[in-house]
Formats: C-alpha cells, sequence, structure tokens
C-alpha cells in the first residue's frame, strides 16, 4: 500500500490537473482519505501544491537524465529530451497554469540539489555541439532554442488534449516541427 503522503500528492497532481480550482475536500476524496488527514501531512494548500513542485521536479529530472544519457548522439538526446519535457509536462500541466512555463521548465534557480542546473547544462551542451556540428542553425542563439523548446512542449501538450492530433503523431510532429524550426 501506498504511503499516505504519496497517495496525496498523486491525488493532488490529478485533481489539479482536472481543475486547478478544485478544493483540497475534493484531492482528499481521490486520495480516499478524511481532509483532516490531508491536513495532517499540508497544513494549507500552498504547502500541498509546493510538495507537487517538488514531485515533479524530481520525476522530471530523472526523466530528463534518462533521455540524455541513452544515446550518445546529440540529435538522439535532444529528441528524447523533447519526449521526456512532454511526458512530464503533460503530467504536471496545472504547473502550467500557475507559473506560466512549460511544467519541466519552472525551476527557479534556488532549486537546493542543484539538478536542475546540471540537467539544464546538459541541454546546453547538447545545442551546443549540435551547432558546432554544424547541424543546428548557428544564427539562433541557445537561450532562444531553449524557448523555442519550452514552446514546443506546451504547444503539443495543448494539442494532445484537443484531441484534434492522433495521439500516435503527436511526438512525431513535435520532433519534426521542433528539429526543422532549428535547421536540425
Amino acid at each position: 500500500m501506498k504511503d499516505t503522503k504519496v497517495q496525496i500528492v498523486e491525488s493532488a497532481i490529478t485533481v489539479f490537473n482536472t481543475d486547478y480550482s478544485a478544493s483540497l475536500d475534493m484531492v482528499a476524496e481521490k486520495a480516499g482519505i478524511h481532509r483532516r488527514t490531508l491536513h495532517l501531512y499540508f497544513g494549507n494548500r500552498q504547502a500541498l501544491i509546493a510538495c507537487c513542485k517538488a514531485e515533479m521536479m524530481t520525476t522530471c529530472q530523472q526523466a530528463m537524465t534518462v533521455a540524455y544519457q541513452a544515446s550518445s548522439d546529440p540529435a538522439k538526446q535532444l529528441e528524447l529530451m523533447l519526449y521526456a519535457g512532454i511526458d512530464c509536462g503533460a503530467k504536471y500541466a496545472f504547473l502550467d497554469k500557475i507559473y506560466g512555463h512549460t511544467a519541466y521548465g519552472d525551476v527557479t534557480q534556488d532549486e537546493k540539489n542543484g539538478t536542475y542546473d546540471s540537467i539544464k547544462a546538459k541541454w546546453f551542451k547538447v545545442i551546443a555541439s549540435l551547432q558546432q556540428n554544424g547541424l543546428v542553425n548557428q544564427q539562433l542563439s541557445i537561450a532562444w532554442i531553449f524557448a523555442l523548446f519550452g514552446s514546443m512542449i506546451t504547444n503539443t501538450i495543448n494539442v494532445s488534449n484537443s484531441g484534434d492530433v492522433a495521439q500516435n503523431d503527436i511526438k512525431a510532429f513535435a520532433w519534426y516541427s521542433f528539429s526543422k524550426s532549428i535547421g536540425l
């Protein structure tokens, strides 16, 4: 059986992805607990959201690391990192509503473990390598490409949620669009 705190966080993510303004009563109901139990772990909504964000950061950092380490080819690394970003972004779409960024991209510089900086540095290294090898347009700054990357994740999630494009095509379309936009 899952730890109660984990169950609450997973339930909150599910509930808030559907309706960010949902009450804590709805989260407790989804978790199969009383609201009093929820408050034993989280004093208020902000504390619960903060824990959801921390969970998202851990999950997305792990997914990005796995994607980066899955290949030594920078183009493949970038493709896999895009897919990881899409998967993370879809799971944590409510954070996009809160922070106005792609879910994986909303990290403050004061993150305690520095893992985000490491992942971002690896991502930047991939782009720099692709540019040095003449595979990515060198006129585009890495910061611009990073912004395109985040926008592609957001757009992909929005299209996926709209149901207007077949789910089997979504990631391929995202990769094609992103890779062509940077000259790859």
